[in-house]
């Protein structure tokens, strides 16, 4: 027994060496930004460290405490000279952190009084092989819109400086949300995507959906009297937000008839019922014919 216990025990012991040892290199925060609704966003630069596209790190930060590490996505692109993060306020840890970093606070912070973080990965996820396709779907449900916010600005570094080269030519977004509110932050950044694609005449590169499934009659009566602005009351964004859930497989077949012939990526970051309604709606909808579209799923699940 011991013959076969030995290998992955020694397997495992190198990775918790390796782990211990990138854990223990110097992070630098750069910047600390606050934005509504108690979500705070990181920067930060640490020497050697790469990174891709939808991809997520584990944080320490020993202040707070000594023992723990949370997971968060990386919102920040590649060709970006930091990597970021962005935490939301909801319990004892992200509390303690918010606290350290002296965001509790109405004075400026200086930098060396920043608490400590320590740093492991990054760790990949199915979101690295959006370049791989011409068309994607991309669904982000609630706080799994973060590796979106990664994947859309390295699409549009790509797309300025050498727009040529660019494989993915047509994206397909859909946010669902309860309370867009508390990811204000993620609305600004498309806000943004918004007004460059239309001032370089692409604006149809990127279609968006963004999908409020809850609200209530004052909210509803808000939304009836401002509907005819030329912008969203919600967002601020031209496309104007949606009510309920979207009808997927209307989704699928709208989508499969502009592109026939295609291979069309589908990545979710969201809830494990709503994964399993597009991977049955990406297999219902692919073509048995080779040369036919394919919806291909891929997914990670909160």
């Amino acid at each position: 027994t011991w013959k076969w216990v030995v290998g992955p025990m020694f397997l495992y012991l190198c990775e918790r060496l390796v782990r211990f040892w990138r854990s223990q290199q110097k992070v630098v925060i750069t910047k600390v930004v606050i934005h509504p609704f108690k979500t705070i966003e990181l920067q930060m630069m640490k020497k050697g460290f790469k990174m891709e596209v939808g991809q997520y790190i584990f944080v320490k930060c020993p202040a707070v405490s000594k023992l723990e590490w949370h997971p968060f996505t990386l919102t920040s692109a590649p060709e970006e000279d930091y990597f970021s993060i962005h935490v939301r306020i909801v319990g004892d840890w992200t509390e303690g952190l918010f606290n350290a970093c002296g965001c509790d606070k109405q004075e400026f912070q200086e930098a060396w009084k920043l608490p400590k973080i320590a740093v492991d990965g990054p760790f990949g996820t199915a979101s690295e092989d959006v370049f791989s396709y011409e068309t994607v779907m991309l669904v982000g449900a609630g706080i799994g819109v973060t590796p979106f916010a990664s994947v859309l600005k390295s699409v549009w570094y790509k797309y300025c400086h050498d727009a040529t080269n660019l494989k993915l030519k047509k994206i397909y977004f859909y946010w669902l949300c309860r309370d867009t509110h508390a990811f204000e932050w993620f609305a600004d950044l498309l806000q943004s995507l918004e007004a460059q694609m239309q001032e370089r005449n692409n604006a149809e590169f990127l279609s968006y959906n963004i999908y409020l499934t809850g609200w209530d009659e004052t909210q509803a009566t808000h939304f009836v009297v401002h509907h005819e602005e030329e912008k969203d009351v919600i967002t601020g964004l031209k496309q104007k937000t949606l009510y309920g859930r979207p009808n997927w497989e209307n989704e699928f077949k709208t989508i499969a008839g502009k592109h026939p012939g295609s291979r069309i990526g589908v990545f979710l970051c969201g809830p494990e019922g709503l994964a399993d309604t597009l991977n049955k709606q990406s297999i219902s909808n692919s073509e048995a014919d080779p040369r036919g579209v394919h919806f291909i799923f891929n997914k990670e699940n909160f």
